[in-house]
């Protein structure tokens, strides 16, 4: 209860203030009222004023505006343009550096070809003209090696040599005359003059009588004269000296001459094989000494045609021993000797005639293949000699490679000749031997069989009811 009085009466002065206050708010809120209005129409005013300004200063700023929007398009168009120009001058660029490209690419290979060219031209110039064409060598190598030289100028200097050759060609063809020096037989250095047609050259040395082609040896600096002999010499001579006479041509341009000097007898080929080809020939000699013995022995056996062995039984059941065994004996050779055993021993039992028979056929066989293992022998040994012959001639060339070292081919040409000339022999003494030891067994087998058929038709046709003879 306190609490709620002491609430009405809070109110209640609150209310008597309000009532007192009253007359006061009602003068201050037309002062108000006044003030405010009189604050609204200078408002009005200076926006009026401002409303004027800017109606002024419209116009000048709209101008402004499009013609900052024209540049805006203007510099729009001009970007523009420099993109198109810049992707046309992008494409000239490419299409430009393709170009460059493609001219390098050219230059590379003019560059190759001239590589080429000059090696080519280096390797068909005569050893004779290198003193003349060794200036232009000479550039052409240091051209090429040089790495301060740009392209374009060492594709100049390098091409010098095409120049160099074309000299050469009108020079060669036409025919050329220069002193130059050449080795002789003698392997003699000589000077004198050297007359150049095309690809032949022709000196006549002014120190001797030697006239000849010259030809290019290996590990040789100079080139070797050939000599000619006759009229040919004296033609050389009379063409080196005036320019004038006749030519001797070879058209194979020196290989005649190489293949002359390549030519060897039989002796020499032999020789060549070493300290094995004794046994070898000798070996193969013996083989075919055999075949022939044989050949000979086989040719001479007759055989008994199967009327004569059918006469024999014939007179046999006739009881004519005599006149079977004339005709028996009148057969020559292994065949005529056992068909002479049979009739001896027609009047023993089969089983004994055939023992007879079997122990003839036996020393036939013998005879008939001595001699054959000796042709085995060599078709096996040949070749083994023959390897043996490789094997020595090897150990030479390596002799030879571990003291000279492998620069010089004519000092391996020994040991690599021994080697193969005895693996050759070999061969062509192993291969005929066995084939003799074949033709001889296969003659040596028929003829024995047909031994064993006439033994075995006079068994079986050799007449049985008579008694044995004791």
């Amino acid at each position: 209860m306190n609490f709620f009085a002491w609430n009405m009466k809070r109110y209640s002065l609150l209310a008597a203030s309000l009532v007192a206050l009253l007359p006061l708010a009602a003068q201050d809120a037309e002062a108000l009222a006044g003030s405010a209005k009189a604050d609204l129409q200078k408002a009005l005013e200076e926006l009026a004023g401002v409303r004027r300004q800017v109606e002024g200063d419209k116009l000048p700023l709209v101008r402004a505006v499009n013609e900052l929007e024209q540049q805006v398009l203007d510099q729009k168009a001009a970007f523009q343009k420099a993109e198109r120009f810049q992707e046309n001058q992008l494409v000239e660029l490419n299409a430009l550096k393709a170009q460059a490209k493609a001219r390098g690419e050219e230059v590379k290979y003019l560059d190759s070809l001239l590589t080429e060219y000059g090696r080519a031209f280096r390797s068909r110039v005569l050893l004779i003209e290198e003193q003349r064409l060794k200036p232009a060598l000479e550039a052409f190598d240091a051209a090429t090696a040089s790495p301060e030289l740009g392209e374009a100028e060492r594709l100049l200097k390098r091409s010098d040599i095409i120049r160099a050759s074309l000299e050469r060609i009108r020079l060669v063809a036409g025919g050329d005359r220069f002193e130059a020096q050449a080795l002789g037989p003698s392997s003699v250095l000589e000077k004198g003059r050297v007359a150049l047609f095309g690809p032949v050259a022709l000196f006549a040395s002014d120190q001797s009588a030697v006239v000849g082609l010259l030809q290019q040896e290996l590990n040789k600096a100079d080139p070797t004269v050939v000599p000619l002999s006759g009229d040919l010499a004296a033609a050389g001579r009379n063409l080196t000296v005036s320019g004038t006479g006749s030519l001797a041509f070879d058209p194979t341009l020196g290989n005649a001459f190489k293949l002359e000097a390549l030519k060897e007898t039989l002796f020499e080929k032999l020789a060549q094989g070493g300290p094995v080809m004794v046994p070898l020939l000798t070996l193969g000699l013996g083989a075919l000494g055999v075949a022939v013995v044989k050949g000979f022995q086989y040719n001479r056996i007759r055989l008994v045609k199967e009327d004569e062995l059918q006469q024999v039984l014939q007179h046999l059941e006739r009881d004519d021993h005599g006149a079977a065994l004339k005709l028996a004996r009148g057969i020559p050779g292994l065949a005529g000797e056992l068909l002479t055993t049979a009739v001896e021993h027609a009047d023993e039992k089969k089983e004994y005639i055939e023992e007879i028979l079997y122990e003839k056929m036996l020393g036939a066989r013998s005879k008939l293949e001595r001699g054959l293992p000796f042709l085995a022998l060599a078709a096996t040994t040949g070749p083994l000699m023959g390897l043996l012959g490789t094997v020595t001639g090897m150990i030479a060339t390596f002799k030879l490679i571990s003291s000279f070292g492998s620069g010089d081919p004519k000092l391996l040409a020994a040991g690599i000749s021994e080697a193969l000339m005895a693996t050759a022999t070999g061969m062509a003494v192993a291969i005929p031997a066995l084939l003799l030891h074949a033709l001889m067994s296969r003659k040596a087998k028929g003829i024995i069989g047909s031994m064993e058929q006439t033994a075995v038709g006079f068994v079986n046709g050799v007449p049985q009811d008579r008694p044995a003879v004791v």
